[in-house]
């Protein structure tokens, strides 16, 4: 789920299997751990995840969240992975800004593999 196309373009740079929510397809069982990169969207906008995670038994799997936003915003700067990290009480793994850095990536992947075998989804 991507407005500006940014966090869909910084996935497309992780080596990671993944699914794009979206408000056709907003519900998926997942059978594997899995970290949410999560735009930085009104919390209007950020209830497709929160629905994704409360399907059948994925909240138990969700083990992080990365964030993507602009610092420009000051500390609503990645709000939405901050509130989803307080709200199920997983680590944020990493933020970065617009599409990510290489650094961005690599500090994403380190994050991932901290927290074991994890497949992905945006």
């Amino acid at each position: 789920m991507t407005l500006t196309g940014q966090t869909r373009r910084f996935v497309e740079k992780l080596p990671f299997e993944c699914y794009e929510l979206s408000t056709a397809f907003p519900t998926k069982q997942m059978t594997a751990d899995f970290v949410v990169v999560a735009p930085t969207y009104d919390f209007e906008m950020t209830g497709i995840i929160d629905d994704f995670i409360d399907y059948q038994d994925n909240r138990r799997y969700f083990k992080g969240v990365a964030g993507s936003g602009n610092r420009n915003f000051a500390e609503l700067y990645v709000f939405t992975a901050r509130d989803l990290a307080k709200k199920y009480d997983v680590p944020i793994i990493a933020e970065f800004e617009f599409n990510g850095t290489e650094k961005d990536v690599d500090k994403f992947i380190k994050g991932v593999e901290s927290i074991g075998n994890t497949s992905f989804t945006q």
